[in-house]
């Protein structure tokens, strides 16, 4: 009986004071609108052709098109992909873990890469780093970028508390970071001189980023909060920031501008009911403690939605079979709707509709 109670006693222990790398912060959220209305249940997703990378290489998690026509993605392992074709076709290994990609003004393609900070690539061998730290920290979990006219680099910081490079990669960390609810992301920007400042910080997983056409403010989503923000960066409310669209269905994740006013917004996974337990920071810690079981993990719901620069909601494209897996990103190239995911194997390609 006494080794009963021992090993009870021992169990309490573990689950009240066993030490664990999140400090969870009470937040109350708003109850999840669910996929209704504009969100309304669809598979228009069941269109699109699955293109599998080669190699057994994982997670084309973003695209950009570069002024030549090609259209280029990354993989886990850090392999540069050139993607427009009927076959995934290596151009390069730049290694790290490359996220959010987007053509320069000068022809270059700029990399947020979440071990390294921003980078930028011309061709084989070229890859350089711009920025890996800022005020003196470094740049822990840079996720994704735009770029200005003038070459200014706006990106976004996931996280200052949690490094995917020592935390497991980007899927563990994201997780650990909203669950915490800890409020360190931050966005940042990245002159042309190699100036690099804060811009807007308190975010809960600084995730995707967008400029308007014309540069008078940036789109950022906050996928730990499930809404988008707007900075604006010109004009009597630079500086100011507002909710621009809030209680979205899912959590957002990269955010693409589409040139024409509107942008298109993947969701990584739905609303989770473990949102119930986010009053609760003593209970969330035990919860963690109890195992990756237990933990809460993004769901296979497939979701994009376009909107324009007002917060219409256009249209909202979906799996949800979730035979796609983690959708991160979308965006329309040459007739083309691109559909990018965290860790699958492959992407979808569709033609886009008007």
């Amino acid at each position: 009986m006494r080794i009963v109670f021992a090993l009870l006693a021992a169990a309490l222990a573990y689950l009240l004071f066993w030490p664990v790398p999140v400090d969870p912060i009470a937040y109350d959220p708003p109850e999840a609108p669910g996929f209704t209305g504009p969100y309304a249940e669809n598979n228009a997703l069941d269109a699109a052709d699955l293109i599998t990378l080669p190699n057994g290489e994982l997670g084309p998690e973003d695209l950009a098109q570069l002024p030549d026509g090609a259209v280029y993605t990354t993989s886990l392992s850090g392999s540069l992909y050139r993607i427009d074709g009927s076959e995934p076709e290596l151009i390069d290994r730049l290694g790290g873990r490359p996220l959010g990609l987007k053509a320069g003004p000068d022809g270059a393609l700029y990399i947020a890469d979440s071990f390294r900070g921003i980078l930028r690539w011309t061709g084989p061998g070229t890859l350089e780093v711009l920025a890996d730290s800022i005020g003196g920290a470094p740049i822990i979990y840079a996720n994704q970028l735009d770029v200005a006219q003038d070459g200014t680099v706006y990106f976004s910081n996931s996280s200052n508390r949690f490094d995917p490079e020592t935390m497991g990669g980007t899927r563990p960390t994201s997780i650990l970071t909203i669950w915490e609810q800890s409020d360190t992301g931050y966005v940042a920007r990245l002159a042309p001189d190699g100036t690099v400042e804060k811009l807007a910080d308190g975010f809960v997983y600084t995730n995707g980023i967008a400029l308007s056409p014309d540069e008078d403010f940036l789109l950022i989503s906050e996928t730990g909060r499930a809404r988008l923000h707007r900075l604006w960066l010109k004009g009597e409310r630079a500086g100011e920031r507002e909710v621009f669209l809030g209680n979205l269905p899912g959590y957002p994740d990269n955010l693409e501008a589409q040139g024409d006013g509107t942008y298109w917004l993947a969701f990584a996974s739905p609303r989770l009911p473990s949102e119930k337990l986010m009053p609760y920071p003593a209970l969330r810690k035990l919860i963690w403690r109890l195992g990756p079981l237990v933990r809460p993990a993004p769901v296979h719901r497939g979701m994009l939605m376009q909107f324009d620069g007002q917060g219409n909601i256009l249209r909202s494209l979906q799996d949800p079979d979730g035979r796609l897996g983690v959708t991160t990103g979308g965006k329309a190239v040459d007739g083309q709707l691109y559909v990018m995911t965290l860790d699958s194997p492959w992407f979808a390609r569709m033609p886009m509709q008007p």
